[in-house]
């Protein structure tokens, strides 16, 4: 394909599986548009939040919580916890899944967040050695998406607490119009890709890691009822003003960069895709800025040029905690590349239920970026 870039966003041909409509926009945002019309965020998403939220404290009648909200100690989780606390009156319960790797940033941030606001925190702590032993199997197997376990691990932790609490509503804090939306070439998630990439390089027993199998999965939509809610969709969401406000009424301190707050997550992000991969993830959520009016493209290809912030000492820190030699890690980071579809996964069991999760994200039982993203058949591309 001859090279090309978005007349819209910064995205070019190197993006994988990238289309390009007859005005220069790609197809990516062509999928924002879609979300954008179906999660509006003028005067009818103020409406329909406001009916989530009227529901959510109705169900929530005479029990202790109404809603659970997943957090990190990052920006839109942290805002999420003081927005649906202080203006909308919801009784949360925070959840968090601990893998062991939090910036100290990250810890205090929760804590903060959690003791201003009066919010009970329940965390689940994952075994350090189990999960570092995951990674490293992920390393070993030369896939791109190491970052999977976490996203994996706080996705059950918090079906674990709606099931044990009684809670009928998830609250996360993505935003798709500030994070943009990944190419699934550079991230693939499931249960079963991280049992088959385990089996083959891993070394100890899976005991603590709550995998997200599809069981479990349906058995929390279909008979649980526990719904999946993203606030963020319905309002315009201003991420820079909310570090404002989090840092003056919490002591709340930013980390660096979106995901960054977690150390795993940092590596990933400030290291293993730009130096492994050759790819730089601020280029989804630069162009979701774009995409939204928040930042000129020309701003945005000049922030590319600059290198991603890296928390001192983090290579070190990685490589002891893994116990790598600087000769283990430079092996691990020549190893042949390979992608998801060289392992076992539920992809293409997930596009066989395609109209089963159609009903399942109508009626926000899962994500829609879900159904629009996983259920649709997929050619691997690099």
């Amino acid at each position: 394909m001859k090279y090309q870039i978005c007349s819209r966003c910064i995205y070019d041909t190197n993006i994988p599986n990238i289309l390009f409509d007859s005005k220069g926009v790609c197809s990516y945002c062509a999928q924002i548009e879609e979300l954008n019309e179906k999660f509006p965020n003028d005067e009818r998403g103020k409406e329909k939040l406001n009916g989530l939220i009227s529901q959510i404290k109705k169900d929530g009648k005479n029990k202790k919580y109404d809603a659970l909200i997943g957090v990190s100690g990052g920006c839109d989780s942290s805002y999420l916890m003081h927005l649906m606390t202080k203006k909308y009156g919801l009784r949360l319960l925070a959840v968090h899944f601990d893998n062991t790797w939090n910036s100290t940033i990250a810890t205090e941030n929760i804590h903060n967040l959690t003791d201003c606001l009066g919010i009970d925190l329940y965390t689940y702590v994952v075994d350090a050695n189990e999960f570092d032993d995951i990674i490293v199997s992920f390393l070993k197997a030369g896939v791109k998406d190491i970052e999977t376990p976490t996203d994996i691990g706080l996705a059950t932790t918090m079906n674990m607490a709606a099931e044990k609490y009684g809670i009928k509503y998830k609250i996360d804090g993505h935003s798709f119009r500030t994070e943009g939306i990944a190419p699934m070439d550079w991230i693939y998630m499931d249960a079963k890709y991280i049992k088959s990439v385990h089996k083959v390089h891993g070394k100890l027993k899976i005991k603590t890691f709550p995998n997200l199998w599809l069981y479990k999965q349906i058995k929390w939509m279909i008979f649980s009822r526990i719904k999946s809610i993203r606030p963020l969709y319905y309002l315009n969401y201003d991420k820079e003003n909310a570090k404002k406000i989090l840092s003056e009424e919490y002591g709340w301190k930013w980390y660096g960069g979106h995901h960054l707050e977690n150390r795993t997550a940092a590596f990933f992000h400030s290291y293993f895709f730009p130096k492994r991969w050759n790819i730089d993830f601020r280029i989804a959520g630069y162009s979701a800025y774009c995409r939204d009016g928040r930042m000129t493209r020309e701003e945005a290809l000049s922030l590319m040029e600059q290198e991603p912030h890296m928390e001192q000492g983090l290579l070190d820190y990685y490589k002891k905690r893994l116990n790598l030699s600087d000769d283990d890690f430079t092996n691990l980071m020549h190893l042949p590349k390979k992608n998801y579809t060289d392992f076992k996964t539920y992809k293409k069991t997930f596009e066989k239920l395609r109209p089963f999760f159609y009903l399942m994200a109508k009626f926000d039982l899962i994500p829609w970026s879900f159904y629009i993203k996983y259920t649709k058949p997929h050619k691997y591309s690099e």
